[in-house]
């Protein structure tokens, strides 16, 4: 290809991209999904957190399931003021007491929706939110309309598998990430610091 066919095409791509950027003027909280099969859901959800702590801004993380592992976001992000509220019973398949597990993830949930009310909170991550309401542990009409009623600046991102179509509906940003090969499968133990 030729350089003046390059800065041709590259001169396209600009003018659509500058068009699409100046048509997108709204401003306000967004809700974020990252679901599917494939391992990341939560480091992306974490990653989106430590770049808004990164740019000053006030976040709360509700983790539903994960309560009893070593957690390095929060190692990192508690101190830098990202309030935790985690539901203590950890993985519900160890627990088998559906009364208990119930009852934890309600406790959380009242954590969440104070978060989820809070304009001084810019984000709120609701990590595996999305087993809370297959489960049938969190009703789903609460759940939309606690997400519907939020500050209106206010970004939320949900993970987890299997995310309810209501609530995909609801999101405005949706991303599923696909398993395409990981190391569990080939017998690698989970990595302190890589897997959580």
């Amino acid at each position: 290809m030729s350089e003046q066919r390059y800065r041709e095409r590259q001169q396209r791509v600009k003018e659509k991209v500058d068009s699409r950027v100046a048509a997108a003027q709204q401003e306000r909280g967004i809700i974020m999904v990252f679901t599917g099969n494939g391992k990341g859901k939560t480091t992306a959800a974490f990653g989106t957190a430590t770049r808004a702590v990164g740019h000053g801004k006030n976040v709360g993380a509700i983790q539903f399931i994960k309560g009893t592992w070593p957690n390095g976001e929060r190692n990192l992000l508690e101190p830098l003021g990202v309030e935790f509220q985690v539901m203590a019973t950890g993985f519900t398949w160890e627990t088998q007491n559906r009364e208990s597990d119930t009852a934890a993830c309600l406790a959380v949930w009242q954590h969440a929706k104070r978060m989820l009310a809070d304009p001084s909170l810019d984000m709120v991550i609701l990590d595996e939110l999305t087993y809370m309401v297959a489960y049938d542990y969190l009703a789903l009409d609460d759940v939309l309309s606690t997400l519907q009623n939020r500050p209106a600046t206010q970004t939320v991102i949900i993970t987890g598998r299997g995310c309810h179509r209501d609530i995909l509906a609801l999101a405005d940003t949706v991303s599923e990430l696909r398993p395409v090969k990981h190391a569990f499968e080939a017998g690698v133990k989970a990595q302190l610091g890589i897997d959580y």
